[in-house]
Order: structure tokens, then C-alpha cells, then sequence
């Protein structure tokens, strides 16, 4: 049984913005990277790209680009400097606080759940109104600018993409963009405002990956599968909207569907979560790559663990050959 092709993505910054790095990622079995546009724009990476456009024609390797975009993600605003967040005291969003997006503070009574930072911090709403909220900190830690903001529960509908989006999108064709990564996909509305600014922007070649990273996504997934490209199991916000011990069975559920459909799926986030500091992954970890190999996955990807981790290149190397060794392991079956 001949192997079939896997795409192997990591994602662009700090750790691995050298051409060198770069170059021993794409040798360690990198296909492909990610560069994530939720705090920078596309119109100030260009040296980013240059080098690593530079490092794929050194190991003659035909590169993937994906960006990620903004999109109906909602975040705290600007902060004049991070704000620590003890556990059990209080803090104010909005009004006085934590700046927020203005459709957040109608949305809040008291009782619900607010997470910050990927569900890294929890607090619940004491009291509110239409201008500010009083919260608990449940769990705590230090607040950095423009960092998520989730309400487990409340439907907000944000709209599908930012001004900032429809501006990396003008220039996506020119700066070599293969796929765009639509964060937070509820219907099939969302891909059709995608696919239309990709057309609007003469960039309708252009790949369409959806994230599924809430219920909603999930739940409606059989209806807009068939205007995505390709699926990702966006394990991060996914994990935060629904309960985390629930999370492996919904990853089991999308792979089947996209098995069935013939629709091409990644796995991301934290699939060697632990080589932030570490050369060696865990034994979970390398099982969990494994199993998506196993469950069908088309592409995985590394998130913090390239862009600002302390082995960008050995966490390449540790993704590439766990999943090779899948799929040795199916073509021996």
C-alpha cells in the first residue's frame, strides 16, 4: 500500500525566524507553516517570509503558507501593561477594567463563566451592566494584551472577518499564501464570506480551511463540509466550549465524518505541548500524534512549540517521524 502524502506545518516566530532554523525544520520534514495574523499584519512579515520562502528554495521544497486570520475571535483589548489576576480576587471588564469588545458586556449576567487566554484564566461575573462588569477570578495568572476572550454558552455572532482580515487578504496572492485558516466557523455563511473576499481579492486558488473551534462549528459541520478545502480540529477554543474530557471523542467524531466525506482534516494544538522546554516529548504525546495519523488526519501542525519554543527543530523532528511511523504502521496493516 503506497503512503499517501502528509502535511507537516509549523508556525512562524520568534523561536524559528532565522533562515538556518528554518532550513533544519523543512530537513527535520516540515511541508508547510503557519503564520498567525491575530496580533501582527501580513504587510509587516515581509522579512519573516523572505527568509523562510528562502529556506524552502535551499532544500528545494515547495512550500505551504497558511495564515491565520482574525476573524469572529473575540479579545480584551490594548493593556497598558500586563495584569495580574489572583486567584479569588476581583477585577472589572469593561468600564474602569479589562477593556472588551462591546458586544460582551450585554451578553453578561451574573453566574456566567468567562475565559481568558485559551480557558488559561477563568473568572465568573458577580455583577454587571451595560458598561462594566464585576468578576471573581477562579483561576488565575497574569493577563496579556489582546488575549481570547470566551463566554461558555452565549451565542454571540460577531462578524466573519475583521477590516484587518480583509486587508491580509487584499495581499495574500502576492506574498506566496497557499491556504487560509478561518478561525471560529459557525455556518456555512462564514466560508461563503471567506471564499467571496478570496474572489474579491483575485485569490480564489487559494485553499479554504476551516477551524472548528466551538459547538456550534461542530454541530453544523455536515452542512458547510463540503465548502472547506480542508478541517481542522482546532483543539485549543474547541476545548474550552465544550468540556475537555469530551474533546477526544468530538476528535474522534469530525475524523470519521471527514473519513466518510473523503474531506481532508488537520489535528492541531498542543501535539508536543511539552517541548516548549523540552528536548524529549511524552509518551502521551507521541500517542496522540500517532492515533491522528491512525484516525485519518491529512495535516498537523505545531503551534507554540515552533514559534516560541526552546526546539523548533526538534519538535519538527519528533512530529515528522511519530507520524511517518503511522503510516509505515497502516501500510504494513
Amino acid at each position: 500500500m503506497a503512503q499517501k502524502r502528509l502535511e507537516l506545518y509549523g508556525t512562524l516566530g520568534p523561536a524559528c525566524q532565522q533562515e538556518e532554523t528554518l532550513v533544519k525544520m523543512f530537513q527535520a520534514g516540515m511541508t508547510g507553516i503557519r503564520l498567525n495574523l491575530s496580533h501582527v499584519a501580513l504587510a509587516d512579515c515581509g522579512d519573516w517570509l523572505a527568509r523562510y520562502f528562502s529556506a524552502a528554495r535551499r532544500v528545494g521544497c515547495a512550500p505551504q503558507l497558511l495564515i491565520d486570520l482574525q476573524g469572529p475571535e473575540l479579545r480584551v483589548g490594548k493593556l497598558g501593561a500586563p495584569v495580574p489576576l489572583p486567584q479569588d480576587g476581583e477585577v472589572l471588564l469593561g468600564e474602569g477594567g479589562i477593556p472588551v469588545p462591546a458586544l460582551i458586556l450585554p451578553a453578561l449576567q451574573p453566574g456566567q463563566t468567562v475565559l481568558l487566554d485559551d480557558g488559561a484564566l477563568l473568572l465568573e461575573v458577580l455583577s454587571c451592566d451595560d458598561h462594566v462588569a464585576r468578576c471573581r477570578v477562579v483561576r488565575g495568572g497574569l493577563l496579556q494584551s489582546r488575549k481570547s476572550i470566551a463566554l461558555p454558552g452565549c451565542n454571540l455572532r460577531p462578524p466573519t472577518l475583521t477590516q484587518t482580515d480583509f486587508e491580509n487578504l487584499s495581499i495574500a496572492a502576492q506574498c506566496g499564501v497557499t491556504g487560509v485558516m478561518q478561525p471560529f466557523v459557525r455556518d456555512r455563511e462564514d466560508l461563503l464570506a471567506l471564499r467571496q473576499a478570496l474572489r474579491d481579492a483575485g485569490a480564489s486558488h487559494i485553499r479554504c480551511f476551516a477551524k472548528l473551534e466551538n459547538r456550534m462549528g461542530v454541530q453544523d459541520l455536515p452542512e458547510f463540509l463540503e465548502e472547506a478545502d480542508e478541517i481542522i480540529i482546532a483543539r485549543g477554543d474547541l476545548g474550552n466550549d465544550i468540556p475537555l474530557y469530551a474533546l477526544p471523542g468530538v476528535q474522534k467524531q469530525v475524523a470519521a465524518l471527514c473519513r466518510q466525506s473523503g474531506k481532508p482534516f488537520m489535528v492541531v494544538t498542543q501535539l508536543l505541548h511539552s517541548m516548549h522546554h523540552s528536548a524529549v516529548p511524552t509518551r502521551a504525546e507521541v500517542s496522540d500524534i500517532f492515533n491522528a495519523v491512525l484516525d485519518g488526519a491529512s495535516s498537523l501542525m505545531l503551534t507554540g512549540e515552533t514559534a516560541a519554543g526552546e526546539y523548533p527543530v526538534e519538535s519538527m523532528a519528533w512530529l515528522s517521524n511519530t507520524a511517518h511511523a503511522a503510516l509505515e504502521f497502516l501500510a504494513e496493516g
